[in-house]
């Protein structure tokens, strides 16, 4: 198959490299000409160091998505709309997207597939899981889910992506797949955040597992399902961005627990974290669907409105008592 992916960041490169090993004809699509220039001299991504790049094409042109059957849309969330939006002319309207940015869009507190369906009129699958591109680039053992609300298309990328070193499941539930992968995002930075103020491995085990049930409680209100959370966009995913320092949500988080702000934190990692700007929209939608998000909530006061992580902490730590199920959302419908 003829693919394009649109995105040479770390992640974009990866999966490119991953698709081209099985045997699809690749174009991967930079931002700038410098860089897809540098790409086809060096075949190597400085982002993945060590990771040589196979046989494909590289341009910065997105005409070159014209009548490929399936495009990879790999930029940072924030980008999302104005891609699809500028791809839209040269897609066919058969063409299959398949979003692997995790986020959701500032102000309207949309799923990234539903900004590239409206824009492009294409069908979307969204691939996520717990994946980093350091590791995916090295063929190290990873899942991930496929979904969209067609069966077919989910089993078109699973059949596209998978491999003897990168499985892929399906699922319909695009909606708690999708918020699965952003909301993680959030607890990753509290996560670091409770590491640089050097506390252990009991408060990230706290963090992790009661940032799961709140995350799974805002996703079944806005109409994901319950089991996803439990899966590897759900508890996979969280567990791998909250442990590892290929993380740049958590490497971020870390900083600011050392006493950084926020901004400062985000400049000295170099790459966009992603749960900054999901932590203003996980405290919108939130706010807007009544549901009670304690950790996330500590983490937009944090990050957006300058309180100390310690303070944030404390408030955590000192809530009300309550039954560890009570109104958890996993039993829910």
């Amino acid at each position: 198959m003829e693919l394009a992916v649109i995105g040479s960041g770390g992640w974009g490169t990866a999966l490119a490299r991953l698709l081209a090993g099985n045997g699809h004809a690749v174009t991967l699509i930079s931002h700038r000409q410098a860089a897809a220039e540098r790409l086809a001299r060096e075949r190597e991504n400085p982002l993945l160091p060590g990771v040589r790049l196979p046989e494909m094409a590289f341009t910065a042109d997105l005409a070159a998505a014209a009548g490929k059957p399936m495009a990879v849309l790999a930029t940072p969330s924030f980008a999302v709309r104005e891609t699809a939006r500028a791809l839209a002319p040269v897609l066919a309207p058969e063409t299959v997207m398949v979003s692997v940015a995790k986020g959701i869009e500032a102000g309207t507190g949309l799923r990234l597939s539903e900004i590239i369906e409206a824009e492009t009129g294409c069908r979307t699958a969204v691939l996520c899981g717990p994946s980093h591109a350091e590791e995916v680039g090295r063929d190290i053992p990873t899942g991930c889910v496929s979904a969209c609300g067609d069966i077919a298309v989910a089993e078109l990328v699973q059949d596209t992506f998978m491999n003897e070193r990168f499985r892929v499941y399906t699922t319909t539930d695009v909606v708690g797949v999708e918020l699965a992968a952003a909301l993680k995002n959030v607890i990753a930075l509290c996560a670091g955040i409770s590491d640089g103020m050097g506390f252990g491995d009991n408060t990230r085990a706290l963090l992790i597992t009661r940032g799961l049930t709140e995350t799974a409680r805002l996703g079944v209100a806005l109409g994901g399902r319950s089991e996803t959370f439990a899966g590897l966009a759900g508890v996979g995913d969280l567990i791998v961005t909250c442990t590892s320092m290929h993380s740049r949500n958590r490497r971020a988080g870390i900083l600011i627990g050392q006493g950084r702000a926020p901004q400062a934190a985000m400049d000295a990692v170099g790459a966009v974290v992603e749960g900054y700007y999901a932590a203003r929209s996980a405290h919108q939608l939130a706010e807007k669907a009544g549901v009670e998000m304690p950790i996330a909530s500590q983490a937009y006061q944090v990050l957006y409105e300058g309180r100390d992580p310690r303070a944030a902490m404390h408030q955590l730590m000192t809530r009300g008592k309550r039954h560890e199920f009570e109104d958890a959302g996993w039993h829910r419908p």
